[in-house]
């Protein structure tokens, strides 16, 4: 009897299975097609926005490569929408600066049998740190989805000097060697070999303090709203508190000012 009624379940559930029909409401196919007409509505949504030269979205994470007069860096960059062509934009930029006197020459070193590189004169390595905050304001939408959004772009911040010495190794006629930097190495007895580059001279490194400002007009090219391809060109200055010494023979600065143009790759929610 047990048997028997085990059986007639198992049928009825085979039966309901077998007659259920994919396309009505909780089944798997319903959902996936559910989920692409709703995509499809939204990227709808955000191409409209666009024609009309408005950026809606939640928030934005940008990554920056960018090269400048005095010398070059990376950054993040974390975006909140505030308003129709608003954006709030808080950054993080970590970038080496170059003095204008700085050239680096190689020679080959027959010991090793390799070259080696050396920026004659140089006192410090200048790497710089800040944070900051700006305001993104959309002057022109995109027109279309394969259009360009140029917007205008000010703010500032926090500027963190980092300077590290620039280390030398050095070797005498005689084959003493001595690691040292400039000046202390100019007219004596000891002949440079190469730098000790980014590894030597973090023991001694001194942090200076300052604020920067900055402009820019951004040019996105990035499809809809949902991604950010941009390039950006702009002015930047920075003041610090303390003098910044860079290269022997040169007038050390507290204010500093360059143009940039920064490559930026990133995502909107």
């Amino acid at each position: 009897m047990k048997k028997l009624a085990l059986l007639m379940i198992a049928g009825i559930v085979a039966t309901t299975l077998c007659g259920q029909n994919p396309d009505q409401p909780g089944s798997k196919r319903e959902e996936r097609l559910r989920k692409k007409n709703e995509r499809r509505i939204r990227l709808n949504e955000l191409a409209r926005q666009e024609e009309e030269g408005e950026i809606v979205y939640n928030k934005q994470s940008v990554f920056s490569l960018k090269l400048a007069t005095d010398g070059y860096g990376i950054g993040y960059e974390f975006g909140k929408f505030k308003a129709n062509r608003r954006s709030l934009l808080f950054n993080f930029e970590l970038s080496e600066k170059k003095h204008p006197k700085e050239k680096r020459e190689g020679f080959f070193d027959p010991g090793q049998l390799r070259v080696n590189y050396l920026a004659f004169g140089k006192l410090n390595t200048f790497y710089q740190a800040r944070f900051g905050a700006a305001m993104q304001q959309v002057i022109g939408g995109k027109g279309n989805k394969n259009g360009v959004s140029v917007s205008a772009i000010y703010g500032g911040g926090l500027a963190l000097g980092l300077v590290k010495p620039y280390i030398i190794d050095a070797v005498t006629i005689d084959g003493d060697p001595r690691t040292s930097r400039y000046p202390e190495i100019i007219d004596s007895e000891y002949i440079e070999i190469k730098a000790k580059g980014i590894a030597g001279g973090w023991n001694e490194l001194k942090v200076r303090p300052g604020a920067y400002a900055k402009t820019a007009m951004r040019f996105d090219y990035g499809r809809l709203n949902e991604t950010v391809t941009a390039i950006e060109v702009g002015l930047s200055a920075e003041y610090y508190a303390n003098k910044i010494p860079q290269m022997h023979f040169s007038k050390d600065k507290q204010f500093f000012f360059n143009a940039y143009l920064a490559i930026l790759l990133g995502r909107r929610k």
